[in-house]
């Protein structure tokens, strides 16, 4: 196959996508012809691997997605992943499952995970309804916030610090609440991160991008150019500003619907810029702890859905993530999605998502420059553009058994050399 005779599909029609294949001379063909490369929606995605459409892709062939990659991406998968892999550790006896113990505002104490507390004290509505009032027993009047799971953007989410206005929003929503009942949408409820880190009075998270390769082993790059989505509005932990948006949802979908948004920067600062801001005032140290611990985070979310993940090798998948840091510089992980947005609401946005794509086939093609998925994902240092490793177990493993037989070696040699004499005292 000639280079310029590569064919690639897409089920979205945005220009920084469809330019960075025309600059490499691919032709387009539609889902039903012929491609080599595709770009996908979700749900296409899963009718293409869906056992009833009897869909086979040859060794030419890879897609933007892994077949279940909602086990990562829907909020409830994600949670119960993330729980499960903490007790798996624990059960190993693992030094990554150690505990501590934590005293709340409230001056209560409670126990945490110390290395793997990365996501907020999270549950799964209607089945966990009875431990979560449990829980905000605790602490009462504390700030909980209900997302329903199978939704982004922003839509559906609010807040809460009363059980009355859970069961008042119950009622309203038609969403029985009990276990027993069945109910046609899930939430997860997560304790409210009330003392976010704040800029200028405003709250703000980060978009981070992650490429993922392969999940068996686990092969994962973390793109250089995140950036910190900003709210248009102060914050405000008051009561009455427990409805409005403005104040708690970065999401720039909601945002730019309201009246401060600026659209010549979009709320948005690069993630270059905020490690600057950190350095200057909180010091060096401490935010290359926290640039370090959000790598952490994005690993163990990955290593946890790993073994549940179907690791086709025609697939590859770049996660949104969202992580919100507190005051105490400490992240926390929001969500992940499988299909981070696309849209340039700036022109410095425009730039930065061109190069992700095109930084993403630099890594998934193999050098020849034709997508094969028989390929061992090994990019070239030139291919990673501006993706850092995160983690390559295959990597690992081969430096790790480098090591073991020098070890060998090293046992062997000194086992033929013959031992050394004791010089006669004079």
């Amino acid at each position: 196959m000639e280079k310029s005779k590569v064919t690639y599909c897409t089920d979205l029609e945005k220009s920084v996508i469809i330019s960075n294949f025309q600059r490499r001379g691919w032709t387009q063909v539609g889902p039903e012809g012929e491609w080599n490369f595709y770009w996908s929606f979700t749900q296409n995605c899963r009718t293409i691997f869906s056992i009833e459409s009897g869909y086979r892709m040859n060794d030419n062939q890879i897609i933007n997605h892994f077949p279940n990659h909602y086990e990562l991406s829907r909020k409830d998968l994600l949670v119960k992943n993330i729980k499960r892999y903490r007790k798996e550790l624990e059960r190993e006896g693992s030094l990554l499952a150690e505990k501590t113990d934590v005293t709340l505002p409230n001056g209560q104490t409670v126990t945490r995970y110390l290395h793997l507390d990365f996501i907020p004290v999270t549950y799964v509505l209607p089945a966990d309804y009875n431990m979560f009032v449990e829980e905000y027993r605790k602490s009462p009047q504390s700030t909980w916030i209900m997302k329903p799971c199978g939704k982004s953007q922003g839509a559906g989410i609010f807040l809460i610090n009363k059980l009355s206005k859970l069961k008042k929003w119950s009622r309203e929503a038609k969403t029985p609440l009990h276990p027993q009942l069945t109910s046609k949408e899930t939430y997860v409820i997560s304790r409210y991160i009330d003392n976010p880190l704040l800029i200028g009075g405003k709250k703000f998270d980060l978009r981070l991008y992650v490429l993922v390769t392969s999940f068996r082993p686990l092969k994962a790059y973390l793109f250089q150019h995140g950036f910190c989505r900003f709210c248009t509005v102060k914050y405000d932990t008051s009561v009455t500003e427990l409805d409005n948006m403005y104040v708690h949802l970065t999401n720039v979908s909601v945002q730019k619907h309201g009246g401060d948004y600026n659209s010549l920067h979009g709320g948005k600062m690069s993630i270059q810029n905020l490690r600057l801001y950190l350095q200057g005032t909180r010091g060096r140290v401490v935010t290359e702890k926290l640039f370090d611990d959000m790598q952490w985070l994005i690993v163990h979310s990955l290593k946890a859905v790993a073994p549940v993940m179907a690791n086709d090798r025609h697939s590859f998948e770049c996660y949104g993530y969202d992580i919100i840091i507190d005051d105490l510089l400490k992240p926390w992980l929001v969500e992940v999605n499988a299909s981070p947005s696309l849209q340039s609401t700036t022109h410095n946005d425009r730039i930065l998502k061109y190069k992700l794509i095109d930084n993403i086939i630099s890594v998934v093609v193999p050098p020849g420059g034709i997508p094969d998925a028989r390929w061992n994902k090994v990019p070239t240092e030139e291919a990673l553009g501006d993706f850092d490793v995160l983690i390559d177990e295959e990597l690992i493993e081969r430096e790790d058994a480098n090591l073991r037989s020098e070890k060998i070696e090293m046992r062997a040699e000194i086992r033929t050399q013959p031992p050394l004499k004791m010089k006669p005292k004079s």
